[in-house]
Parts: C-alpha cells; sequence; structure tokens
C-alpha cells in the first residue's frame, strides 16, 4: 500500500500533483529518491525552479518546519538548489529535444 506524496509534511496537493507528472506517485518512492533526485525530476517534468520549494522539499523529507532552513544550512542548499538547476537544463537540446524532455517522451538523463 502507498502512501501520498501530501501525507509528508510541508507537501499539499499542488505538490503531490507536481510529483505524478514527474512519475513519483507515493511518499516512499520520493523518501527513496530522496530531496535531489526528486527535484531534479520535477525540473525535468516542466516544473519552474524556485529554491523555496526545493529547501520546502528538503525540510519536509526531515520532518522539519517548511521555514526552519536559516544561516549556512541555507547557503550549502542553495549551492546544490543551483547545481541542480545546472544539470536539469541542458542548453545543448534543441527546442524539440527540450519540449520532448518537458513532456516525459525521451528518458531522463
Amino acid at each position: 500500500m502507498s502512501t501520498p506524496v501530501s501525507s509528508i509534511r510541508n507537501l499539499g496537493p499542488a505538490y503531490e500533483t507536481a510529483c505524478a507528472e514527474a512519475g513519483i506517485n507515493s511518499a516512499e518512492e520520493l523518501r527513496a529518491l530522496g530531496a535531489d533526485e526528486t527535484y531534479a525530476r520535477l525540473l525535468r517534468a516542466g516544473s519552474k525552479p524556485h529554491f523555496i520549494g526545493y529547501y520546502v522539499l528538503v525540510m519536509a523529507l526531515q520532518n522539519r518546519p517548511w521555514n526552519d532552513c536559516k544561516g549556512e544550512e541555507k547557503k550549502a542548499l542553495r549551492k546544490r538548489f543551483d547545481a541542480i538547476k545546472a544539470k536539469s537544463f541542458d542548453k545543448e537540446l534543441s527546442a524539440f529535444e527540450q519540449m520532448m524532455d518537458r513532456i516525459g517522451v525521451r528518458a531522463a538523463p
């Protein structure tokens, strides 16, 4: 039996929908992937990058309040976010290939 993504603290129906669009259909699957891989998949599926969305996910998987990230920890997460964002958008792809990635037709790298 799988548990909905929205059962994870801080993640509501909109996050659950975004995860489903990225092929992540349960809280168990999300936890197994971890924050970085989950966020990369969300970006490749067409979600717009947003730092707050990323650190909310990190805090959720640690069962912490969404706004608990501060100081050096937040700076470190920003570096991880920037790296994920850079890897998830291949500027060398044609517009057609980028569109195919967004709709999930091509295999994720």
